[in-house]
């Protein structure tokens, strides 16, 4: 008995937070000395379900859950293309991602096919995409942008496929002497080392040029300053 009463206690409870007034005269009819039939096994199922569904809501658990926020690095992950290489395929991702949402969808992925010289049919589209859409949302994101590069580099895409007719077409040359030559171990470490001192070399350039676009820029104010005081 004492059971019933508190799940009657706890069944009421739910239902004044759910809106349910009418729980206040099933109550005081109980308490007055009325003998209600117990609950069916059907209802105390629903209390059941209703509580663990509050308790679970409580501790963050079956609510709507925040995507993974894992930063992505194309750098470190795609170590085996260059940085300009990467910039290249950046600024192509860019280039057609018309909405500016940071993925390709099918249409803008026809629209880039187009303007390649290489228009697919729909469904060609859509192969292209789901052979590389790892997370299965229909789009391309740069990542995934970046593995048909990975994929065409590796010779594991076929040569009729659209995948590798958009890495032929795109003028970004994904050529590169992989690790897999190398005859022994020490001829793999010199291989990485070499990478390694590249990707430096390359981080280098690139200071050495902004610096140096910064000096022409700062050159000319200073000759335009000094006509703009001439005529004076």
């Amino acid at each position: 008995m004492a059971t019933d009463e508190l799940s009657s206690k706890l069944n009421r409870r739910l239902q004044i937070e759910d809106g349910d007034h009418d729980a206040v005269a099933f109550e005081e009819s109980h308490e007055n000395g009325a003998h209600e039939k117990p609950a069916t096994a059907s209802a105390d199922s629903e209390l059941g379900a209703k509580l663990q569904r509050r308790g679970e809501l409580n501790e963050g658990v079956g609510g709507h859950q925040q995507p993974s926020m894992k930063v992505f690095n194309p750098y470190t992950e795609f170590k085996e293309f260059s940085r300009k290489q990467i910039k290249d395929m950046e600024k192509m991702f860019k280039e057609y991602d018309s909405e500016k949402d940071n993925y390709i969808d099918l249409m803008e992925l026809k629209l880039m096919m187009e303007k390649l010289g290489a228009p697919q049919t729909h469904l060609g589209l859509k192969n292209m995409i789901k052979e590389v859409d790892e997370d299965l949302d229909g789009k391309l994101s740069f990542r995934e942008f970046l593995l048909i590069f990975r994929k065409a580099a590796a010779g594991e895409l076929a040569e009729d496929s659209g995948l590798h007719v958009l890495a032929r077409l795109s003028e970004i040359d994904v050529s590169t002497e992989g690790v897999k030559g190398a005859k022994s171990f020490f001829e793999a470490k010199v291989h990485a080392i070499n990478e390694s001192n590249r990707f430096e070399a390359e981080i280098r350039n690139e200071q050495e040029e902004k610096k140096r676009q910064a000096e022409e820029r700062k050159q000319r104010q200073a000759a335009f300053k000094e006509l703009k005081s001439a005529f004076k």
